[in-house]
């Protein structure tokens, strides 16, 4: 399906600059002037010198405010506020401990980090925007479909910590998720002490009943709603957060094809792993639909070009992110998909904030518009050769530029360091908004004994390209330290799909020229210090097991585990090494 020609600008005019200027300076005003009477703001070392100015000028002045958050405010890294973050983990935590610790008032939840590097999992404060906010396109985890939308959910928590309020002798409960699960239940107004009383609930337009976003087995919640899904024939929408997890979803489809079907003939729920206390429900939900099965079993297991659009012939629209960690995967998912369902990502964000929203006159694949609406994003030139660097305001930004975004954000955090590189695409023409593209992780090269840094992106287009010209379909990948021989060299681990291209063993090559346009690489090989990087082909479902194993390991939700572009943890290198079949 043709995309419609961009409407970008490459340059913004005077007048479009001033109107951005002002629009950020609002938005930030909006952020800052609240949360800086907050416990971290009134107290934190990082923001002393923004207090002591403040404290010399007209508080009301905002012009001066601004002025002063600009010139005082330093960028931050997550240690200036694990202290603060403590707090809510502490034995015994009371209310008042907690009360307007980063913004005003209490958390909704705290939102957990992937942990896809490796580090343990980081957690932020949550707190509820205003009620007209709450649902702005930026938080809409899925946007209103008219048939059935597939977009399994694991609602399940990470912990549940315990307040004891003010009075001294109630309770609040905190639940810590993801930030999509946290955002997912504070649209629905849903509290912790009555997620049992939702058993029977099914939200009209999802192919789910509720009672399976709380299975906690990996393999159970994906064969659970690919039961229901494959059930219902009106599906007009599939959403996962990563396209490279709608993959992981297909395989259990192949794997469990036949289970499947002779489930939704007879209408029963498969006997599986740690779910007894969701049968009964669950039961209630699913009756015999022969007809169905009938033509799910012509249909075939995912295999065939658009194979979806034969299961859902409705299905109009995928949403799930197809860059970083996801890019290797969109092949297959293009193959399954067919030409005719339009493919968008939903949103560029973290667990820190929700960033910006797909740019629809672009690529909504690729590009997203910065809205100021969960934070203010400053930027910091990753190519910059100034000794200290200057935090950039989105009305400097050049088109082509790389960026760091810096983040100041609703929930209390100050000119957060967020780590991403971004690229400027243009600006958009009716508020000079600037339009990205998320390009990799500023630190998440690996670091061999060369000391070359190809960058994720650099990695993944070389392997990406390699694997479709000669090796075959793509699943998953990631890279390690390959240290069999020296040099040290970057080793690749990838599943593929289907059968071994004959010339398999020319991606390799293909991969040595597509890194040899990094200059550090290329300066390092001609000097003995690299050499080139390695291939080598994982069994079928190794992936999808190493997600299950992370997933249980880090108790991290479902939809959110990454395979990282990089591997740095050793247990799990060690594990995939195992699993290797045959070397390129």
């Amino acid at each position: 399906m043709s995309r419609p020609d961009t409407d970008m600008l490459s340059v913004l005019s005077a007048e479009l600059s001033q109107r951005l200027k002002e629009l950020m300076d609002q938005a930030l005003l909006r952020f800052i002037q609240p949360n800086f009477a907050s416990q971290f703001a009134r107290h934190a070392p990082e923001l002393a010198k923004f207090r002591e100015t403040i404290a010399h000028i007209d508080s009301k002045d905002d012009i001066e405010f601004l002025r002063s958050f600009r010139e005082s405010v330093p960028t931050t890294d997550y240690e200036p506020y694990r202290p603060y973050i403590a707090k809510f983990f502490a034995t015994d935590c009371n209310e008042s401990d907690v009360k307007n610790l980063f913004a005003p008032g209490l958390p909704y939840c705290l939102a957990v980090s992937s942990t896809t590097s490796g580090k343990p999992a980081k957690t932020f404060p949550i707190y509820r925007p205003s009620p007209p906010m709450l649902h702005h396109p930026l938080y809409l985890s899925l946007p209103h479909s008219d048939g059935s939308a597939l977009s399994p959910s694991s609602l399940g928590l990470w912990q549940v910590l315990k307040m004891c309020c003010e009075d001294g002798q109630s309770y609040k409960m905190l639940p810590i998720c993801s930030v999509t699960v946290g955002f997912l239940r504070m649209q629905m107004n849903w509290d912790v002490e009555h997620d049992m009383d939702r058993l029977d609930l099914w939200i009209p337009g999802k192919t789910d009943p509720y009672a399976i976003s709380l299975v906690k087995s990996y393999r159970a919640f994906f064969i659970l709603n690919a039961l229901f899904a494959l059930a219902d024939r009106q599906v007009t929408t599939v959403r996962f957060l990563f396209a490279s997890v709608f993959v992981n979803f297909l395989q259990y489809v192949e794997d469990e094809w036949t289970l499947l079907i002779d489930c939704i003939e007879k209408g029963i729920i498969p006997d599986l792993e740690n779910m007894d206390h969701l049968r009964e429900t669950l039961e209630k939900h699913f009756t015999p639909n022969p007809l169905r099965a009938a033509e799910l079993r012509e249909i075939g297991p995912p295999g065939i070009q658009g194979w979806a659009i034969c299961v859902w012939p409705d299905l109009k629209k995928f949403i799930g992110i197809t860059g970083g960690p996801a890019a290797a995967s969109v092949p297959k998912v293009t193959h399954v998909l067919g030409p005719s369902v339009v493919m968008q990502s939903p949103c560029y964000a973290s667990s820190e904030c929700y960033i910006a929203v797909p740019y629809f006159n672009g690529d909504p694949n690729t590009d997203f518009k910065v809205v100021p609406v969960d934070a203010v994003t400053e930027y910091l030139d990753v190519n910059s050769d100034e000794p200290s660097e200057r935090v950039l305001s989105a009305w400097e930004l050049v088109t082509g530029g790389h960026y760091e975004p810096v983040l100041t954000t609703r929930n209390g955090l100050w000119r957060y360091r967020l780590g991403d590189v971004i690229t400027v695409k243009g600006f958009a023409p009716d508020d000079g908004l600037p339009v990205i593209n998320y390009l990799h992780r500023r630190n998440g090269s690996l670091g061999l004994a060369y000391g070359s840094t190809c960058t994720e992106s650099q990695l993944t287009d070389a392997i990406v390209s390699a694997s479709k010209r000669w090796i075959g379909q793509i699943i998953d990948f990631t890279v390690v330290a390959d240290d069999r021989d020296t040099p040290v060299t970057y080793g690749y681990l990838v599943e593929i799909g289907g059968e071994i291209g004959k010339d398999a063993k020319m991606a390799t090559h293909q991969t040595f020229e597509d890194l040899m346009k990094n200059n550090e690489f290329r300066v390092a090989f001609w000097q003995g210090r690299a050499r080139k990087a390695t291939i080598r082909l994982v069994e079928k479902g190794t992936f999808k097991e190493y997600r299950r194993q992370k997933c249980e390991k880090a108790n991290i939700s479902m939809g959110q585990v990454k395979v990282p572009i990089v591997l740095s943890d050793l247990s799990f290198k060690e594990w995939l090494l195992q699993k290797v079949i045959v070397e390129l």
